[in-house]
C-alpha cells in the first residue's frame, strides 16, 4: 500500500537520501518501469531490506523521491510581483524537469497510479495538493494588492498555467522558460 508512512525514527538520513537520490537519477535514466528496488539499493550503497523496512513498495519510495525534489520549489517567492513570482516557481519547476530525472520520474508515478489508486492518491496529497494550497495562498495577497483581479477564477488560473507543464510533460513535448513566459503573458493579460 502506498501510503503506508515509513517509521522516520528508524532511518539514517544519509541513507535515505542516497536512496532519493538513486530512485531519481536511476528512473531519469533508465524509466520507471526498468528501475527495481534493487537497483535502486545498489546506486544507493545500502541492502533492499533497508529500503523494504521504510517503504512498503517501489511507488512509496519514488513518491518520496519525487516529493522530498520539489520541496526546494514549490514554495513561492513573494516580491510583491505576482507574475515573476510565479516565473520564478514555475521556472524552477521547469528546471527541475531538466536537469534531473524528476520528469520522468512524475511520468512513472502518473503511469503506476493508473493501477494502484492508493499511490494516485498519495501523489495528489503529497504532490499536487500542497503546490494547489501554496498557488491559492499567493493569488490570495495578489488578489488583495490589487495584482490580480478580484473576482478572477483561481481554480481555472492555476489550471491553465500547472495544466500546460504537465501535458507537455506526459505527452514528452520540450518545456522551457520561454514557455513558461509566454504562458504568464497571455494568462495574465487577460486576468489583470
Amino acid at each position: 500500500m502506498a501510503t503506508n508512512a515509513p517509521d522516520p525514527g528508524r532511518r539514517s538520513e544519509r541513507s535515505r537520501l542516497a536512496i532519493l537520490d538513486a530512485s531519481i537519477a536511476l528512473i531519469g535514466e533508465l524509466g520507471y518501469d526498468n528501475v527495481s528496488i534493487e537497483a535502486i539499493a545498489r546506486r544507493a550503497g545500502v541492502g533492499k531490506q533497508t529500503i523494504y523496512r521504510w517503504w512498503p513498495s517501489k511507488g512509496a519510495v519514488v513518491l518520496e523521491a519525487a516529493t522530498h525534489s520539489l520541496d526546494p520549489v514549490v514554495a513561492f517567492p513573494d516580491t510583491g510581483e505576482i507574475v515573476a513570482d510565479l516565473r520564478a516557481q514555475l521556472t524552477g519547476i521547469v528546471e527541475l524537469i531538466a536537469t534531473t530525472g524528476f520528469g520522468a520520474t512524475y511520468q512513472g508515478l502518473i503511469a503506476a497510479g493508473q493501477s494502484d489508486p492508493d499511490l494516485l492518491r498519495a501523489l495528489f496529497e503529497q504532490i499536487i495538493e500542497p503546490n494547489v494550497s501554496e498557488f491559492s495562498r499567493r493569488i490570495t495577497v495578489a488578489q488583495e494588492r490589487g495584482e490580480v483581479r478580484a473576482d478572477a477564477d483561481v481554480h481555472a488560473l492555476r489550471d491553465l498555467l500547472y495544466g500546460v507543464i504537465e501535458y507537455r510533460l506526459l505527452h514528452g513535448m520540450p518545456i522551457t522558460p520561454e514557455h513558461i513566459d509566454a504562458f504568464l503573458r497571455i494568462t495574465f493579460e487577460g486576468v489583470r
